[in-house]
């Protein structure tokens, strides 16, 4: 395991958190944290003590993306090189895959509970959850074209997904500072909740899915990732398997005793 104070983690009853930790950059990325948080996504995927991530930041920021400052001391992204690297390359993928890629692939549900700015990379970390919760302080953006760079960690898939076509032309050329209405307003957040309040609204959510069905919630997770590629054919194909798969558990058993006796099902943990 990579040996870093920039990540957190915990996990507590079925809840696994992860924290960016560097709040004196805005938990602005760094290779060891890219690494860590790679390393901790793989874990808590595989973990089956986990039912739920929860991924936020240490302060008052989500994440700032890349390490601008660190940028400027040295001489920019590509060091002060004059031509593209393949190896730089080939890092820069396996850490989005490891990040990203890793997010958008996630087999149980996620939630970003966003304290402050999640921008440029942060941006993209952010959207590749299920779940978006910030607060009137939230503030995304896409940053990239402020600092000259094209983008990169997914952003310009993702928000074309999130809020078309459109609308991410918009964000990625224009880079508009969307507060947390707005954010609301684009379906980039999920809830928009008081400042005081962001820890517990995420806290519930996060209690309320991890005591939830946990096949059927990652089988409904295999349907939505798999539906914007397929026909309504082959949609449906993949579907009904799993929907006859959870009809033999014991959860489905449960739910169904539940509804007719009227009262909150029970699920197995």
């Amino acid at each position: 395991m990579t040996d870093t104070d920039h990540v957190l983690y915990d996990i507590t009853e079925g809840i696994a958190t992860i924290t960016l930790n560097r709040p004196d950059r805005r938990n602005a990325m760094s290779v060891p944290m890219i690494e860590r948080l790679g390393e901790l996504l793989a874990h808590a995927d595989e973990d089956p003590a986990v039912r739920v991530l929860v991924l936020t930041g240490a302060g008052r920021a989500f994440c700032a993306g890349g390490d601008v400052q660190q940028f400027d001391e040295d001489g920019g992204e590509g060091g002060g090189a004059t031509e593209v690297d393949p190896e730089a390359v080939a890092e820069q993928l396996r850490h989005q895959e490891l990040t990203v890629g890793r997010l958008h692939a996630f087999t149980k549900p996620t939630i970003a509970a966003i304290p402050g700015a999640a921008a440029g990379a942060g941006l993209g970390l952010a959207l590749a959850t299920d779940l978006r919760i910030g607060t009137p302080r939230t503030v995304m953006a896409t940053a990239f074209a402020a600092v000259a760079l094209s983008g990169d960690f997914g952003v310009a898939w993702l928000l074309d997904r999130l809020v078309g076509p459109a609308r991410a032309r918009e964000l990625l050329l224009l880079n508009p500072r969307l507060d947390g209405q707005a954010c609301l307003d684009l379906n980039l957040l999920t809830q928009l909740v008081s400042e005081d309040e962001l820890t517990r609204m995420t806290t519930e959510l996060a209690t309320r899915l991890a005591n939830g069905p946990a096949l059927t919630l990652r089988y409904i997770k295999s349907n939505l990732r798999e539906a914007p590629h397929q026909t309504l054919s082959e949609s449906m194909m993949g579907e009904v398997p799993r929907h006859k798969e959870c009809g033999l558990t014991d959860d489905h058993v449960e739910a169904a005793r539940a509804f007719v006796e009227k009262r909150p099902p029970v699920f197995a943990h």
